[in-house]
């Protein structure tokens, strides 16, 4: 692999987790592309669970400075109306960090997430994120090797959980952890 195609190191990043937890939060975001250098978060979606339930939720939409790509809107329905007033990143990940504190991160393939995050983190200068998080996808492919496909969606399916949109990120937010409540008491 090419120096310049190298991941970067993210040496204060939380580790990854397999356990059975109570307290969390769930979070997801969305995004205008796969990389976090050339890509823009364009929202972001908490809710934090206490004893295996819901207390608070956080749900953000981000101006990225530039019209979100078709494929985009057509994947998340989000569309450049809809970020023309929200506030930029800037503005947003400090109160959003704030938001998460110190919880374990619970989400699906997570670990894109918690990437995002850092990285953009650092880049406006706020300290890396380093929380501890969970991630859904890994705990299927443990739990469930005889499957094929890991997916939310899938998931979501095998366990019954109704969704009503998928890929804005309070709802990924939720169907994830349903789906751990499922998995969990598996662990």
């Amino acid at each position: 692999m090419s120096p310049a195609l190298k991941y970067p190191a993210r040496p204060y990043k939380g580790q990854s987790l397999q356990a059975s937890l109570n307290d969390y939060t769930a979070v997801d975001i969305e995004t205008t592309g796969l990389s976090p250098r050339y890509s823009a978060i364009i929202e972001l979606g908490a809710v934090r669970f206490r004893g295996g339930e819901p207390r608070e939720e956080l749900s953000l939409l981000i101006n990225p400075g530039f019209s979100v790509p078709e494929e985009i809107t057509a994947l998340t329905g989000i569309t450049d109306d809809m970020l023309w007033t929200a506030p930029p990143l800037e503005d947003v990940l400090p109160f959003f960090r704030d938001f998460l504190g110190d919880d374990v991160i619970l989400g699906h393939n997570v670990n894109f997430d918690v990437n995002f995050i850092y990285d953009k983190s650092l880049m406006l200068g706020l300290p890396p994120l380093s929380n501890d998080f969970v991630d859904t996808m890994r705990l299927s492919r443990r739990l469930f090797p005889q499957y094929k496909h890991h997916t939310l969606a899938d998931l979501v399916e095998r366990f019954g959980v109704e969704r009503d949109t998928a890929h804005r990120a309070l709802a990924d937010c939720y169907s994830a952890a349903a789906c751990y409540e499922h998995m969990k008491t598996m662990l």
